[in-house]
């Protein structure tokens, strides 16, 4: 069992390694970005993100943070989902291992609702108080 875990997680390694090294540096590049910020320009889509002549830059690299430590906090929960699954599938019978592994699923579950209310009450606050400065 334990050798076709390793086999599994190597192929997927391997796959997404191709994946993400079949990318061309060009396509990496933020000159190819350029179409869509004239598409953007054209619409005038997020022009008082893009204008450091409002006073928002502090919201927009705020709001640039928070989607980072989100997106690193769905890659935790993520790793901890396929981890506490392995840690269940591989636990043979035996019944501590078992909870341990539904012990991690539910609390990855409950920690991950947790920052999500916290961000949507973050985000509705600081709405509210945005309105109430900026009429």
């Amino acid at each position: 069992m334990f050798r076709k875990i390793v086999i599994f997680s190597l192929f997927s390694v391997a796959i997404f390694s191709v994946a993400f090294f079949s990318l061309s540096p060009r396509a990496l590049a933020a000159d190819d970005l350029n179409g869509l910020n004239t598409t953007a320009g054209k619409v005038s889509a997020f022009a008082s993100q893009v204008s450091s002549n409002d006073g928002n830059f502090i919201q927009t690299k705020a709001g640039q943070i928070i989607g980072t430590i989100l997106s690193f906090v769905g890659v935790l929960f993520l790793i901890l989902m396929i981890y506490a699954g392995v840690m269940w599938m591989t636990a043979q019978g035996n019944d501590q291992q078992v909870t341990k592994a539904k012990d991690l699923l539910i609390n990855s579950i409950i920690g991950l609702i947790i920052i999500f209310a916290a961000y949507a009450l973050t985000n509705f606050i600081g709405g509210f108080v945005s309105n109430q400065f900026n009429p």
